[in-house]
């Protein structure tokens, strides 16, 4: 990482502005901007419980029957959640991630040495990978290919560093049915937090005001690096046309994610202190029966496109 661009979490206005207009630029101010707090402020963590959520995700999708995989990379890592999480699980032996922020990167690896785990990093960009044909036995992504501008120049990258019979695993990506019930209830859940709070009663729940007019700043950028919403059939026909094979998407969360982003929204506007151990077992609890509940009854009832997150694999030919 020596010769990579170094953390620029404090932007300029003049950069700020710039990024309106230029959505990579957007991509690396907005996470520089968040790497700091990024765990915190989406419960990541590093034990079991994002350990199961995370093999979870991918056996999902993708099964479990190559696991361990030698050496994968994750693009758009952010601070690591999936491969650091997927390798606690014995998904994966060896580690490198990429992101375009470097703050990102430096807390990924940081986070990867802490845990003791065998993981590089670099400053990269998933239309442009800076390694060797044939490279990689998994590529993966959480929550990235909504980022990036052009999906089939990277589609066509994952599949050449991929080695001959390497997989793809990306998870966590909207639909497009689901971005739109997910904003709108995070849009109204955001407007009566923070009116509600106003009032004298409830006053004591609200945040700051420099610190909720930072996370509305924070909301609008955010806007613009949220390039995509995904048709699981459109997906699919994407890795297919850049030459994957066995490829497969499927969806999850209905009944959690009406539940689950009202919550982040509600948690992001009150101050976390006022919170507590309680309500984070409560959220979890909650989400995961919700989730029980999308997989073994709405997910047999109710059309695919209709769940909030797509996951998709497929292979790169032998």
């Amino acid at each position: 990482m020596a010769s990579d661009p170094k953390p620029n979490p404090h932007a300029s206005a003049e950069e700020v502005e710039a990024a309106w207009k230029d959505p990579k630029l957007a991509n690396v101010l907005y996470h520089d901007w968040e790497a700091g707090t990024y765990d915190e402020k989406w419960s990541i963590s590093y034990d079991e419980r994002c350990i199961s959520y995370a093999t979870g995700r991918f056996r999902a999708v993708a099964g479990e029957q190559d696991w361990p995989y030698e050496h994968a990379l994750e693009l758009g890592c952010g601070t690591g959640f999936f491969l650091l999480n997927l390798m606690q699980g014995g998904v994966i032996k060896r580690g490198s991630v990429t992101d375009l922020s470097p703050g990102m990167v430096e807390v990924a690896v940081r986070n990867a040495e802490a845990l003791g785990l065998d993981v590089d990093g670099r400053v990269a960009d998933a239309e442009t990978l800076p390694y060797d044909d044939d490279s990689f036995d998994l590529v993966i992504g959480h929550a990235v290919l909504h980022h990036i501008p052009d999906i089939p120049a990277a589609m066509k990258e994952i599949l050449r560093v991929l080695k001959p019979g390497g997989r793809f695993v990306f998870a966590g990506e909207p639909t497009k049915v689901g971005d739109f019930y997910a904003r709108k209830l995070g849009q109204l859940t955001w407007w009566a937090t923070t009116n509600l709070t106003k009032l004298a009663p409830l006053n004591g729940w609200r945040r700051p005001q420099e610190e909720l007019d930072e996370s509305s700043r924070a909301a609008a950028l955010e806007a613009v690096v949220d390039l995509h919403t995904f048709d699981p059939d459109e997906l699919e026909r994407t890795a297919r046309a850049a030459g994957a094979t066995d490829v497969r998407a499927v969806t999850e969360e209905l009944a959690a994610a009406l539940f689950g982003w009202p919550v982040r929204t509600f948690e992001a506007a009150v101050p976390r202190e006022k919170l507590g151990f309680g309500w984070a077992m409560f959220a979890y609890r909650t989400w995961q029966r919700l989730t029980w509940l999308d997989e073994n009854l709405l997910a047999k009832v109710v059309p695919r496109n209709v769940f909030y997150n797509v996951l998709i694999t497929g292979s790169k030919p032998v």
